[in-house]
């Protein structure tokens, strides 16, 4: 009979000065290995007695899902079209109510965000829409401004030769001629 001791020996000085984890690894395989795997079958579990409100029995008929209807030419999707706005922030020059000297050169200017989903392009523009143009005219260019942008609007005025309280309500106006936004004013009064 042969003498496996020396082999035994050997395995278990090499076994030893193998780090930890091997050691582990090996030992389970080795374990594995001597038992063989025992493999039990999975058991069918008797249904339960009282149905529960979270279990559904199956179904006799089958269920099918359609596939989806897919064109041999997709239709690309359609782009929403921009909104026009326009919001006042502030009076930059010539606070409503102030004293002018009759025929004064008059620098108004407004500080305003383009609020809508458009941007301000050629094509769009101020238009008078109550009381004295002031020499402005009854229509002016709208600065150019990106959506979300704050945006300086100035136009120039000439005070009247008249003393007396004068106002002048300017909106915007996209390129189809459609009024948008805050309206803007300028409102002073004129002194001799």
């Amino acid at each position: 009979m042969k003498d496996y001791a020396p082999l035994a020996r050997e395995f278990f000085i090499r076994f030893f000065l193998i780090s930890r984890f091997k050691r582990v690894w090996l030992s389970t395989a080795l374990l594995l290995f001597l038992q063989g795997c025992v493999f039990t079958p999975p058991q069918r579990v008797p249904p339960p007695a009282i149905q529960s409100p979270f279990f559904l029995a199956p179904t006799s008929a089958p269920f099918f899902i359609e596939p989806n209807f897919i064109p041999e030419h997709p239709q690309p999707t359609p782009t929403l079209p921009c909104v026009d706005s326009l919001t006042f922030l502030n009076d930059l020059t010539i606070p409503d109510g102030s004293i002018i000297q009759a025929g004064a050169s008059i620098d108004k200017r407004w500080e305003v965000e383009n609020s809508g989903t458009c941007n301000w392009e050629s094509g769009y523009s101020l238009r008078l829409i109550a009381g004295d143009d002031l020499g402005a005219g009854t229509q002016q260019a709208l600065v150019p401004a990106r959506s979300g942008t704050r945006a300086v609007i100035r136009i120039l005025f000439q005070a009247p030769s008249e003393p007396g309280n004068y106002r002048s309500a300017w909106q915007a106006h996209n390129p189809e001629d459609q009024p948008f936004g805050d309206p803007i004013f300028m409102d002073i009064v004129v002194e001799p």
